[in-house]
Order: structure tokens, then C-alpha cells, then sequence
């Protein structure tokens, strides 16, 4: 009879496990809707918030991208200036004073 030793898994592992949870969350998301997308451990470069009928309405900019990121709280949200995220967004056109403007509709927001 031999006795196999029980090791604690390491940091590594820890982190792959929860990182394939997390996945497997997004990727159910994207499975059930065609137009969503996801970026992983994006850099925010700008991060903006203003109120609007009691909401706390919030633009990002993410390096490499032209357009800005919305997403809106009922609390205000920490400043994300210089974080790494995982987001996950739909592409939405927005018509300001009769021009169109391409914007992301922000659903999930991740610190990475």
C-alpha cells in the first residue's frame, strides 16, 4: 500500500482555476448573443463620470481604441484611470445634433 502525499495547490493554480471559471462565464455570455464582445486585461487610459437623473453616467477610453466605453451605476464607481479591465460590451450608434457616433454599451466590467 503506498501513500500518496497531499499537496496544497500552488498560487498558479489557484489562479488558472479561477481564471477558467470566469471564462466559461464569458464565453456562456458570448454563446447566447452574436453581437457581444469581450476584451481581456485591457489598459483604461481615460475614465470619466458625470451624473444624469440620479445616475452616474461613466465614459472609458481604452488604449488602441478610438471610441469611448459607456456604461451607467446608481453608485458612483472607482476611478479606473490606468487599470487593466475585462469588459464586456455591444456596439451601439448614438446620434448627437443629427450625426452618428459609434460607442461600446458596457454590460460587464472587470478589474483584471
Amino acid at each position: 500500500m503506498t501513500l500518496e502525499l497531499l499537496t496544497r495547490p500552488s498560487h498558479q493554480q489557484l489562479l488558472s482555476t479561477a481564471d477558467s471559471i470566469l471564462k466559461t462565464d464569458v464565453d456562456k455570455l458570448l454563446q447566447k448573443r452574436e453581437k457581444l464582445n469581450h476584451l481581456d486585461g485591457v489598459k483604461v487610459v481615460s475614465h470619466k463620470q458625470r451624473t444624469d437623473d440620479g445616475w452616474f453616467l461613466n465614459a472609458i477610453m481604452i488604449d488602441g481604441y478610438d471610441v469611448p466605453f459607456k456604461y451607467r451605476r446608481k453608485q458612483k464607481y472607482r476611478v479606473l484611470t490606468n487599470a487593466y479591465v475585462n469588459v464586456t460590451y455591444y456596439p451601439v450608434t448614438e446620434v448627437v445634433a443629427g450625426i452618428e457616433f459609434e460607442v461600446m454599451k458596457v454590460v460587464r466590467i472587470r478589474l483584471s
